[in-house]
């Protein structure tokens, strides 16, 4: 999702690539499975999911469980997803959840989706999910730490926050002096 919308990432205005090189980057998702991007069409239509999915971690964030709730309630009706049981690419059997009409993998990804997050939602996992709290950085994470402290999308930017706050010490330091 943070790879399809735009925004700010590391401290940084973020444009979400476009034409084949997005179709490329979607497409590593896929490695090693039968299925991949062909067109940009299915490209927009991935980025329309992204779309929606970050709503939901941002209604998150923002400690608005009701507005998350409602936006996955919408995925859930738009694709009308429902489980089946899968075995596919040597793998064993397992569940899947799928548009109803398995319109397209776009749909078909955004039908698990909403699943996996109406399950976190609707749970008392809910605060894993989140929004990178550094200056100018809005990408999306979920929180599998042991202790569900994380506040960053990455280890760059935790770095990067650590560091300007030790640049200020020093900077006040030194002015105290």
């Amino acid at each position: 999702m943070n790879l399809l919308t735009e925004g700010e990432r590391r401290g940084r205005a973020y444009l979400p690539p476009a034409g084949t090189e997005r179709i490329a980057q979607l497409n590593t998702l896929f490695e090693g499975r039968s299925q991949a991007v062909t067109t940009e069409a299915e490209a927009d239509e991935f980025a329309g999911v992204a779309v929606g999915l970050r709503a939901v971690f941002t209604a998150i964030a923002a400690r608005n469980i009701d507005a998350a709730a409602r936006q996955v309630n919408g995925m859930l009706k738009a694709t009308g997803a429902h489980p089946s049981l899968q075995r596919h690419d040597g793998q064993a059997w397992h569940i899947h959840f799928h548009a109803a009409d398995e319109r397209s993998l776009a749909d078909n990804w955004a039908a698990g989706y909403a699943t996996a997050l109406a399950i976190v939602v609707g749970g008392e996992h809910v605060d894993r999910l989140g929004v990178c709290t550094a200056a100018h950085c809005d990408r999306v994470y979920v929180d599998t730490s042991r202790n569900g402290s994380k506040r960053f999308c990455s280890t760059a930017c935790q770095n990067r926050i650590k560091a300007a706050a030790f640049r200020e010490a020093r900077r006040e330091a030194a002015a105290g002096e």
